[in-house]
């Protein structure tokens, strides 16, 4: 049985700003929780390697479900402390990637193309890209290897322009990720504003807010068998 790559970020503001952000921890716990009950081993990998910090948005929404997977040494040490960088990772080894969420993917999930690379080989051997709310950001610039954008025509969701709106960070992230995936050939679907939806196409399954991190494991559940 092959493991699971989830992807982190190590971006600890938003921009230029004074205003702390980085992962939305639940988007990480929920998806790895359901993933090692079902009997998959879990890797963490963030685009520089090292620290992942956390954003304080996120923790007001934790229940004890999430901190008692927070406090687990093992996810305090291979998740937040010291996460894998990619180029430390062989892409034969796993079936699916997941990339988490948090406002601070936006500014380093985008543009890193050894993240983009490894994703790529995952998808054309045969296993699942995955992603959920802002963790999208991370499977926009992924090309395959005829050159197409991966989500081109492809039915995917992620954090919405209107849920964007919602949390007043309109003026301060560096774009709309569902204009980006618009732009790039998606087709965005999406349900009412912070509610959990999830929606797969083809080895493509992808969570459009913070409520979605469950449902998008247990659709790649159901995919794995």
């Amino acid at each position: 049985m092959k493991k699971v790559l989830v992807v982190l970020t190590n971006t600890t503001r938003y921009g230029d700003t004074a205003d702390a952000t980085g992962l939305w921890l639940g988007e990480a716990t929920e998806f790895a929780l359901i993933m090692q009950n079902a009997g998959y081993d879990i890797d963490y990998v963030s685009p520089k390697g090292g620290f992942v910090p956390l954003d304080p948005r996120g923790m007001k929404y934790v229940d004890e479900e999430i901190m008692e997977f927070y406090e687990n040494d093992d996810f305090q040490k291979r998740a937040l402390s010291s996460s894998l960088s990619p180029e430390q990772i062989n892409p034969d080894d796993y079936i699916a990637i997941y990339y988490a969420g948090g406002h601070g993917v936006m500014w380093d999930f985008p543009n890193n193309q050894v993240l983009q690379k490894i994703a790529t080989s995952i998808y054309e051997n045969g296993g699942f890209v995955t992603s959920v709310c802002h963790g999208i950001a991370g499977l926009l610039n992924i090309r395959l290897s005829n050159g197409d954008y991966l989500i081109y025509d492809r039915e995917i969701t992620g954090f919405t322009k209107t849920e964007e709106i919602l949390a007043g960070k309109q003026k301060v992230v560096p774009f709309f990720n569902q204009v980006a995936a618009e732009h790039r050939g998606a087709k965005f679907m999406k349900r009412r504003a912070y509610r959990e939806y999830a929606v797969q196409d083809g080895h493509l399954i992808t969570g459009q807010n913070p409520f979605s991190a469950k449902a998008v494991a247990n659709l790649l559940l159901k995919n794995l068998g």
